[in-house]
């Protein structure tokens, strides 16, 4: 795949090559004489067909997780989250050292790997909240905490120009991804100064169902807002906020 870079885009084929338009831009690719029949039936696609089936099935896993977590990735994600979050996936599934190619899957790999995934790749909770919080799943019970000491937000955040306050999300999730179902919890820090020092302890804690058997899942966020009068603006559409998977319990 290229990039078109002449003052006249194109759009179609010429040749054996096929233009047209993405939200990259105007690009180029060889085009390709094979039929969909035939990489369905020939022998010679068999890996082609077993690894599309695994990313098949990873695209569908991580759309079962982003729909879990739909209320804080509207708030924290960049552009191509969708498509880092399916790579990732496909990882998970490739580290299944039980199914045989092309039926590898998302339990029987290793769903720890998404541990530190950032949904906004431009803002990094690490280096958005440069502090030390402790992240915890308790599978028994169904807690899910979050639990930070008393901080500085000149010292430890990054808060971007224009903003005056920011808000600690955390968002827990149980997922069923056999049965394509999900149970999820959220809950919000209160509103919190870019400049006044947080005196006392804070915890983030969420509680779903007791004794789950399905893969459990905690993120946190740091949302940006700026204060006029007594309201609370969202910072330029969220493009500094930052989401991050900061505990996984498998199964």
């Amino acid at each position: 795949m290229a990039k078109q870079r002449s003052i006249i885009k194109l759009e179609g084929t010429i040749g054996d090559i096929s233009f047209y338009k993405s939200k990259d831009g105007y690009l180029a690719r060889e085009y390709s004489p094979l039929s969909a029949e035939r990489i369905a039936s020939d022998p010679k696609f068999q890996r082609t067909r077993e690894n599309g089936e695994e990313f098949g099935r990873a695209a569908r896993a991580g759309k079962l997780l982003r729909k879990a977590l739909k209320e804080v990735i509207k708030q924290g994600s960049d552009d191509k989250m969708v498509n880092r979050l399916s790579g990732e996936m496909v990882k998970v599934i490739q580290a299944d050292q039980v199914s045989i190619r092309g039926k590898r899957n998302v339990l029987d790999g290793e769903l720890e790997l998404l541990s530190g995934f950032n949904f906004n790749a431009n803002a990094d909770l690490d280096t958005v909240l440069k502090m030390d919080f402790s992240p915890a799943i308790d599978r028994s019970s169904g807690a899910f905490s979050i639990n930070f000491p008393a901080f500085d937000p000149t010292k430890v955040t990054e808060c971007p120009a224009g903003s005056t306050h920011f808000e600690l999300i955390s968002c827990a999730a149980s997922i069923d991804f056999e049965a394509n179902a999900i149970e999820s919890g959220l809950i919000r820090s209160a509103y919190l100064s870019c400049k006044e020092p947080v005196s006392t302890t804070t915890q983030l804690e969420i509680t779903l169902s007791p004794n789950s058997s399905k893969p459990l899942f905690l993120v946190l966020g740091v949302l940006f807002y700026q204060k006029m009068n007594t309201q609370y603006y969202p910072l330029n559409n969220g493009a500094y906020n930052s989401l991050c998977i900061v505990k996984i319990s498998g199964i």
